[in-house]
């Protein structure tokens, strides 16, 4: 785990959260003690919290930890997508809301066992937790937990709790003064500053032990409503319960800010005993799934060397794993020969299961289409993708469909017509229609830029990577891009004039975003045309 990335992130929150209570009036000479009853729209209102989310991912998606691996991120998404729809079945989630908020979830590459919510409907998941579970119940548990967070809108309900808190110490302050002054007695003075504040954090953390129990009651209803087996959060409790006990030498920073206590546990555990018996799903796909979040999360050597491919479990779920491992650390580590064999054999083992698990099936067609690319064998990629049965995730075969016709392509060395050629049409057009649908994947938009390029399609692969920037938040670096688009359409074989439009019209949109950022920077305060950025002319 890289100690720096953790710390980014609660910094950036921290700041956002600083940056809140001076937008709901701490600031400002008098603050303003909510009502009564007010709701937490009283105190950020539901765009501005999606405001603050979408910059803290701008922020993030730029983070080395922010990670994007198909495959793990399908198999989030397949647990995080029926939560969601049940707490709009459930009404949790508000028609205001649901508008507004993104109901994102996305990866961390790091080792520690964390997940956490954003503002504006944004939960982020590290791999070190997926390698921890045992069952989808336990993960879909606490991205239930997470979901309640955004849905109860508890960031936005922090902020007067932060007031009061900043009032108390405020007067403690003030009351330590007074007393050194009339006492000349400093000792006295520290000590009633030093209990202003142990009085305005316990508060805060009495808040934050509401809101922890809130998002357990209501993300258990989730659970339950989205069809996961309700044991899952009491098992993953009891998981945590152990780390407690530990030295997790910052492992655990999940544990910090979301601490157990035995209320929590108890009613976990009376939760499952009263509820209704929920099946738990098939096994395999979860196994798998988890063995790959561990080879994943540690990639170095040493870590890589260690999955061989090996068990002495008789269980097929834990050989399946580790055939699985084993197969992707090698072709990590290069050992080509070593990852086809293992992921052969995990396909072969698979088919054996009763009853066999479509879906644990498909991550070894997509695991065995992965080794063959990293051995550099397109067409065998496209083989194994071809093999994968009805029903399979849109995203990882589409990506991982054009990255092989594009590899092909090349080794055909690059020939307009055949059917590498022809391969590569058709991804490319793949693409196209997906990202028409999902506007802001940064990794599809990447590929079309070179599948484009391949064709010959100058102007779309300029385009797709100034998109592909623009997703990341790197404005600056997508105008760039498109700026040197349209010095290419006006060259004489450019003929593209379709493309050229949108190249235009999507720079203008683009200066006018950077020129909108600049001035909230700003605080809103808007100087002379063209001074934000002098260099450039104004959008027509």
């Amino acid at each position: 785990m890289k100690p720096s990335s953790i710390p980014r992130w609660r910094r950036l929150l921290a700041a956002t959260l600083a940056a809140l209570m001076a937008f709901s009036g701490v600031a400002q000479a008098q603050v303003r003690l909510p009502a009564l009853g007010e709701s937490a729209s009283d105190d950020l209102s539901v765009g501005a919290e999606r405001r603050v989310g979408d910059q803290i991912m701008a922020e993030g998606r730029r983070d080395p930890s922010y990670y994007d691996d198909p495959v793990l991120l399908a198999y989030v998404q397949s647990l995080w997508d029926p939560l969601v729809a049940a707490a709009r079945q459930r009404g949790e989630i508000g028609a205001d809301t649901d508008r507004a908020f993104a109901w994102e979830i996305f990866l961390m590459r790091e080792r520690s066992v964390n997940a956490f919510a954003l503002p504006g409907g944004y939960v982020g998941v590290h791999l070190g937790l997926i390698a921890l579970t045992t069952s989808r119940d336990q993960l879909a548990s606490v991205l239930a937990h997470e979901l309640s967070h955004v849905t109860q809108r508890h960031i936005a309900r922090s902020i007067a709790p932060q007031q009061r808190a900043s009032l108390v110490a405020l007067a403690t302050l003030l009351l330590g003064i007074i007393a050194a002054s009339r006492t000349n007695n400093a000792d006295m003075a520290n000590a009633a500053i030093m209990g202003g504040q142990a009085a305005a954090i316990q508060g805060q953390l009495n808040f934050s032990r509401d809101m922890e129990r809130e998002a357990d009651r209501i993300g258990y209803g989730v659970l339950a409503t989205a069809g996961f087996s309700s044991a899952g959060m009491a098992a993953m409790f009891e998981k945590l319960d152990v780390a407690t006990r530990m030295n997790d030498s910052g492992g655990f920073p999940y544990l910090r800010s979301h601490p157990l206590t035995v209320d929590r546990i108890s009613e976990a555990r009376n939760r499952t005993l009263l509820g209704p018996a929920t099946p738990s799903a098939p096994p395999l796909e979860h196994a798998l799934m988890q063995m790959r979040a561990r080879v994943l999360m540690d990639d170095s050597v040493q870590a890589l060397q260690r999955l061989g491919g090996e068990t002495s479990s008789p269980e097929l779920g834990d050989r399946l794993a580790a055939l699985y491992g084993g197969a992707l650390a090698a072709a990590l580590l290069r050992d080509h020969a070593r990852a086809e064999t293992q992921a052969g054999q995990a396909l072969q083992l698979a088919a054996r299961a009763t009853p066999r698990e479509p879906a644990a099936e498909r991550a070894l067609h997509l695991l065995q289409a992965q080794v063959r690319l990293a051995r550099g064998d397109a067409q065998g990629a496209l083989a194994a993708l071809d093999a994968l049965p009805a029903g399979t995730g849109a995203r990882a075969p589409l990506l991982q469909r054009a990255q092989a016709a594009l590899d092909w392509h090349r080794q055909s060395g690059g020939s307009a017509t055949g059917a590498a050629a022809a391969d590569l049409r058709r991804s490319t057009e793949a693409l196209q229609t997906w990202l028409v649908e999902q506007p802001l994947d940064a990794a599809a938009w990447q590929l079309l830029a070179g599948t484009s390029e391949a064709l010959g399609l100058t102007l779309r692969s300029m385009r797709a990577g100034a998109e592909a920037r623009a997703v990341v938040g790197d404005l600056t670096g997508a105008i760039d891009r498109l700026r040197a688009a349209q010095s290419a359409a006006r060259m004489p074989a450019a003929h593209d004039f379709i493309e050229a439009s949108v190249v235009d019209a999507r720079l203008r949109q683009l200066m006018a975003q950077r020129r909108q950022v600049a001035l909230e920077a700003r605080g809103g305060r808007a100087g002379p045309p063209g001074t934000e950025f002098p260099d450039e002319p104004l959008p027509q």
